[in-house]
């Protein structure tokens, strides 16, 4: 659990501070989970604390297009976007700023914030510096490292983990390989390619049926919110699912169908990460969908999940040893299967910007030990400000010693 006097504690940079930190949030995205994100972007903006941040909203399209604007989340959800400013973060660490983007036929800016490339059509201008940006955007080109390599090459702030942690976390594969390695237990699965399917669906399938008996799961390999999520209980069933998947990723996770608890720990910290208590999904339908999660909203949460004290805490250490294998920074949430049968205990995976909507199980998590919703916003601003401390202390440049 989250130690006392950390949950309590006003972050370390924040006390320090003497103006507000400006901050960029980050929402929407190239993602199946776009819509997600548009929630959980809404839950984070609404406990910012004005007196502490000044707030820039950046929603970015499902064509990718990066748009700013004082109410980019409301644009952004309606489709409504005419009136938001295209923006961008330059890979160039001497400019960690939020820019907007103008076409030169578009009149005159601040002649001491322009600076335009040779032969551009485009000019850029500094909206204004930028002190952390805090990502919410679920799955890929959010989640994946992807955007993660880009705030590391401007040197900026950011909240959770870095361009490791996330891309390992991000594809279920390589992150079960991962566990495997470490000795922590998952359930089989075997990755098939896009090119495969659409090649030989038939052998697909054959390999699938090798992996167990049905059910088994279909799903895509870098996305999340149960996206592109099939239980299989037949082969009838298995050649559309598979083609679902591969919809939404190239690469397909195949995996063994278990009866289990679903049991999810949220993990919070950087060098020293702490888990939460843990907490138990009761899905609405067959199994934790993205309809249950976010459409009808009809899934039950028990926190703490009703578990025997030693079962608890070694899924919380699970948790963390996991965290910690992948390189993860700032927030996390891990989820598992415990086996009814057996009381086996499976790493089912790790989120590394989970969500954040006013049903998630990240914050309610921490709220049951003791961290409510605006402090652990306030700590993950923290942790991303103690993460750039840290990067800033690598040497950059080769020394020689003689």
């Amino acid at each position: 659990m989250m130690d006392k006097n950390a949950v309590s504690r006003v972050p370390a940079v924040l006390a320090q501070a003497d103006r507000k930190l400006k901050i960029a949030v980050l929402f929407g995205g190239r993602s199946g989970e776009h819509e997600v994100s548009l929630d959980s972007a809404r839950s984070v903006l609404a406990v910012l604390d004005p007196q502490k941040y000044e707030i820039f909203q950046v929603g970015i399209t499902h064509a990718g297009s990066w748009l700013t604007g004082p109410d980019a989340l409301q644009a952004l959800a309606s489709g409504q976007t005419d009136n938001l400013l295209p923006c961008t973060i330059l890979p160039d660490p001497s400019k960690t700023a939020l820019f907007v983007i103008r076409s030169k036929d578009q009149g005159q800016v601040q002649e001491n914030s322009k600076f335009e490339y040779e032969h551009s059509k485009y000019e850029y201008e500094k909206l204004t510096d930028l002190d952390v940006v805090f990502p919410v955007l679920h799955g890929t080109y959010g989640e994946d490292g992807t955007l993660q390599g880009l705030l590391e090459m401007a040197d900026l702030a950011y909240v959770g983990a870095g361009v490791t942690g996330s891309s390992v976390g991000m594809d279920k594969g390589v992150f079960k390989d991962v566990m495997r390695a470490i000795r922590i237990p998952t359930v089989e699965s075997i990755i098939v390619l896009r090119s495969e399917i659409e090649k030989s669906i038939e052998q697909v399938i054959r390999q699938a049926e090798e992996v167990a008996a049905y059910p088994l799961f279909i799903k895509p390999a870098n996305l999340g919110s149960s996206v592109g999520i099939t239980k299989c209980n037949s082969r009838a069933d298995l050649g559309e699912a598979l083609l679902e998947a591969a919809a939404f990723d190239r690469r397909v996770l195949v995996e063994r169908g278990v009866d289990a608890r679903e049991i999810e720990v949220s993990v919070l910290g950087n060098d020293d990460p702490q888990a939460s208590v843990p907490g138990e999904v009761l899905p609405s339908r067959e199994f934790y969908s993205y309809e249950s999660k976010y459409v009808d909203g009809t899934s039950g949460l028990l926190i703490p999940a009703p578990l025997p004290p030693e079962v608890a805490e070694k899924i919380r250490r699970m948790a963390v040893d996991a965290y910690k294998a992948i390189d993860c920074a700032g927030m996390a949430r891990v989820d598992f299967f415990v086996e009814k049968k057996s009381g086996a205990i499976y790493l089912n995976e790790l989120n590394t910007i989970p969500g954040f909507t006013s049903i998630s199980m990240y914050p309610k998590l921490w709220e049951a030990s003791g961290l409510p919703y605006a402090s652990l916003v306030d700590r993950l601003v923290d942790l991303a400000l103690e993460r750039k401390a840290d990067r800033s202390r690598t040497e950059r440049k080769f020394r020689r010693t003689s």
